[in-house]
């Protein structure tokens, strides 16, 4: 092999189209990618590790605040070499591309993506006897309570701060025969926990189908009993009701959910940062006094009792 040979793809092989753009054209140039079939587009800093980097924060679940940085390395992924280099020429002769550079197109290395996906998801601890556990994992010796959970589209796989607050408050409680209500359930995963500790009479709700499907599978994965369905299945009183969305669909919800909390039952919301704790007492006030039982990482769990 001469020293600017080649090695030939391996059957199969993805390739990437890498581009530099300013932060005006990302999202055409993102739009134009996907309509031109690109597998996938990812935008990064391509300032990163240097003193120019900048950081850009959001809420998950929320669109992001920019679509881009001051200088954005865009990545399409495509299925041919072809492909990716006949995009290239495509964007590179539009309006919208002036100021865009085309950096490169690559062949990426091929990978056990599944063994790699899986790598990335270690069981998490909610409290030392207590574990969230990928299927493909064993459950640590210390385990005493176990819930099996793969990452999967729905969101709450048990490694946000959210969720683990809402699992840690959850199992320092006894719900023997209590009545629970998950509102948002995502993946089912808080109302699967509370049948965990004793909850027998358990609604999870949410206005994604998906995630309503995603929470019988699991729950059915962990042996556990519990009606799933839309919101509007959420009927009656519960002697426990959790919340973890964001703090401004919480606020809209809020006399809601204090509509569903028994007298002298507990309302646990989460999903909330911390400089938007008085935002949500003041929602609740009417109802509830919303006090903060735990916080991490900027993210705070707020929790009430009805008055009986």
């Amino acid at each position: 092999m001469t020293a600017d040979a080649v090695p030939e793809p391996a059957a199969g092989a993805l390739f990437e189209l890498v581009l530099l753009a300013p932060e005006s054209a990302v999202e055409q140039v993102g739009d134009a990618l996907v309509a031109l079939d690109a597998l996938s587009v990812s935008v990064e800093d391509a300032d990163a590790l240097t003193p120019a980097e900048q950081a850009l924060f959001g809420e998950p679940g929320m669109p992001p605040p920019k679509a881009g940085w001051q200088r954005s390395r865009v990545v399409a992924l495509f299925p041919s070499e072809a492909s990716a280099r006949e995009t290239a020429d495509l964007l590179a002769v539009q309006d919208f591309f002036d100021g865009c550079t085309v950096q490169g197109v690559q062949a990426v290395p091929e990978q056990d993506w599944v063994r790699l996906t899986q790598s990335q998801f270690e069981p998490v601890e909610i409290t030392p006897s207590f574990w969230i556990v990928p299927t493909w994992h064993e459950p640590p010796a210390a385990a005493q309570q176990v819930i099996r959970l793969d990452p999967g589209l729905a969101f709450g796989t048990g490694t946000h701060p959210t969720t683990r607050m809402c699992l840690r408050w959850t199992a320092g409680r006894q719900w023997t025969n209590q009545r629970v209500l998950d509102y948002g359930c995502g993946s089912g995963i808080l109302a699967i926990g509370a049948a965990k500790f004793g909850a027998r009479d358990i609604v999870a709700v949410d206005i994604d189908p998906a995630a309503v499907e995603s929470t019988r599978l699991n729950a059915a994965a962990n042996h556990v009993t519990l009606s799933a369905g839309l919101p509007e299945q959420a009927t009656g009183l519960y002697d426990l009701v959790l919340a973890n969305i964001l703090a401004t669909p919480l606020k809209v919800l809020a006399p809601l959910l204090c509509a569903h909390v028994a007298p002298g039952g507990h309302l646990v919301l989460a999903g909330i940062l911390a400089r938007q704790v008085e935002e949500l007492r003041e929602a609740y006030a009417p109802w509830v006094a919303l006090e903060v039982g735990d916080e991490v990482d900027g993210w705070v769990l707020m929790t009430a009792v009805q008055k009986s």
